[in-house]
């Protein structure tokens, strides 16, 4: 069974695996980061990093790589804050999901 995978949920996750290193993350390995956890299509992926690079939570840089450009995605501070909400939403989210589907 699949859930549905909402906005916000989406937004957090991206945040998550980008923010797992310091350097950032390029979009190709974000997207199959994202794709080991959730059932997300890649092209669903990409209107995410540029709302959150529009909104200032991301911020881009390239760097050639193999003569190819290749951008990567770092955490801003307004993101680091905006994925701390979501953390604490999500422990509440969870522990009252958790707490229905447990069995007596």
């Amino acid at each position: 069974m699949v859930f549905n995978t909402g906005t916000a949920l989406l937004d957090g996750v991206v945040l998550a695996v980008v923010a797992k290193n310091e350097e950032g993350t390029y979009g190709y390995k974000l997207t199959q980061e994202v794709r080991a956890l959730l059932d997300v299509s890649e092209s669903a992926l990409y209107p995410v990093l540029r709302r959150l690079q529009k909104d200032g939570a991301l911020m881009t840089y390239d760097e050639q790589i193999g003569g190819r450009n290749r951008r990567y995605y770092r955490i801003t501070p307004a993101g680091e804050d905006l994925l701390a909400k979501y953390r604490e939403a999500w422990k509440a989210y969870a522990l009252k999901i958790s707490r229905i589907f447990e069995i007596e």
